[in-house]
């Protein structure tokens, strides 16, 4: 039975590598080509560094290398999506934008439980023979965007 009360999510998915993730669009401000961060010393290894967001200092986040899937070789294909979080904004490197959709909640699948290893996980969504990992921006960011302002 599907529960019409719980509004869809609209989500727009991104790809590093070979896989597939999600984030809720309403936390989105913009997606921006590739700019160069400038290192911050002492950083950990996830923060590529800072950009100059028209006049705002922002943070850049490898989203490959916090998910502990390597590190990325940023390329003028690479994209960063600014995203807002916890008030403050952040940008996260990714490999391409896929698209915009909607999924009704109901859909959403919980993770595995298998410890802390997967705090960044909301939900896997399957969608036409596909895996689809929803990401829990509050816990991809609260580290990096305290560290880094």
């Amino acid at each position: 039975m599907t529960d019409t009360t719980a509004p869809a999510l609209e989500l727009i998915s991104f790809c590093i590598g070979e896989q597939e993730f999600c984030i809720d669009v309403k936390t989105v401000r913009e997606i921006r080509g590739w700019t160069p961060a400038t290192p911050i010393p002492h950083a950990p290894a996830y923060l590529r560094g800072v950009i100059n967001l028209r006049g705002a200092i922002m943070p850049v986040i490898d989203l490959r290398n916090r998910l502990g899937l390597g590190v990325t070789i940023p390329e003028t294909r690479h994209v960063i999506v600014v995203v807002e979080c916890q008030d403050r904004l952040a940008g996260i490197l990714v490999d391409a934008v896929s698209e915009t959709f909607t999924v009704p909640r109901d859909s959403l699948q919980p993770a595995p439980d298998v410890g802390d290893e997967l705090r960044y996980i909301q939900a896997i969504i399957s969608m036409e023979n596909r895996l689809i990992t929803y990401l829990r921006m509050d816990d991809v960011f609260p580290a990096v965007v305290h560290e880094a302002a």
